[in-house]
């Protein structure tokens, strides 16, 4: 059994962390009302650009572009993956990093020649404590996501797609529904699939006239479409990670708050004990000196 200064310096330890917990909560709901703040902007912009999209697919005819499948659906199962993987750049977030995680090695699992790009320093030391190869230089922080960070990641991506290096681009992130719920997604962004991007859609055809052509257009377009994606993905993420945080840290919380009732009441408890033997001691000393004095009564 803990002694009382044992139990008064591990509640003062508890209290310490407390502390922090509490700091850490305050600071991830800072970030959570910029980080919905950002995706509340990015995605209107992210929505009209799908819209577009879908515009344009309900017009075109049969485009030969390395950035669609062909319009009979072939070759959806072929091809080397590209897998981007976004994660935080710090733990105490819960299952926020571990979810993401899961569903990359499931992938990784299913298609072992994939090509992994890792968002964020815990992804990359996780992987790399675990041999596991992803992109050595692809470095990039996640948090405060910019759109110009998206456009330096869309590059990159792309080149390694036009020169053949991978053949389907796939981002796994975490989306954020509402404050109980996050989701990790797992979604092909490129090469377009019609039937995909027009699912649901019962909009009619409508007359554009595409210059210099169909192709060149969708081209052109392919590139911001996959730059708005991936900044809304990584709003998104950011979002998943500050309220992932503060469910961690409310957790902790309650945590802290339950050891140290249970603390409080064990320290409690063994100072009555120590309080009931000193009376027991102090009683019992004075019980004998009022019986030796009525010994000495009787001898006298």
């Amino acid at each position: 059994m803990l002694s009382e200064y044992e139990l008064r310096e591990r509640i003062n330890s508890i209290s310490e962390t407390q502390k922090i917990t509490g700091a850490m909560y305050l600071i991830a709901s800072s970030e959570l009302r910029r980080a919905k703040d950002a995706f509340d902007r990015t995605m209107p912009y992210f929505e009209l650009l799908r819209k577009d999209i879908k515009r344009i697919f309900r017009s075109i005819g049969d485009v030969d572009s390395r950035y669609m499948y062909p319009a009979d659906g072939s070759h959806l199962t072929d091809g080397r993956y590209g897998i981007l993987v976004i994660t935080a750049d710090k733990g105490l977030a819960g299952a926020y990093n571990m979810n993401a995680i899961k569903a990359a090695e499931k992938a990784i699992k299913e298609h072992p020649d994939s090509k992994l790009f890792v968002i964020g320093s815990y992804g990359r030391k996780y992987f790399s404590a675990r041999n596991i190869p992803f992109e050595e230089n692809f470095e990039f922080s996640a948090q405060s996501p910019t759109l110009h960070r998206a456009r330096r990641i869309t590059g990159i991506l792309l080149t390694e797609f036009a020169s053949g290096n991978i053949d389907k681009i796939f981002v796994i992130y975490s989306h954020y529904k509402n404050d109980a719920v996050i989701d990790v997604v797992n979604e092909r962004i490129l090469p377009f699939h019609r039937g995909q991007i027009l699912d649901g859609d019962t909009g009619s055809p409508e007359s554009f006239r595409f210059f210099p052509s169909e192709k060149e257009v969708l081209e052109s377009v392919a590139p911001s479409y996959v730059c708005g994606y991936l900044y809304s993905a990584l709003t998104d993420s950011f979002l998943s990670e500050q309220r992932s945080r503060m469910s961690a840290m409310e957790t902790a919380d309650r945590s802290a708050r339950d050891m140290l009732a249970e603390l409080d009441f064990e320290c409690n408890k063994l100072r009555q004990s120590e309080i009931t033997r000193e009376i027991t001691e102090i009683s019992a000393a004075a019980r004998y000196q009022k019986e030796k004095k009525s010994r000495k009564g009787e001898a006298v």
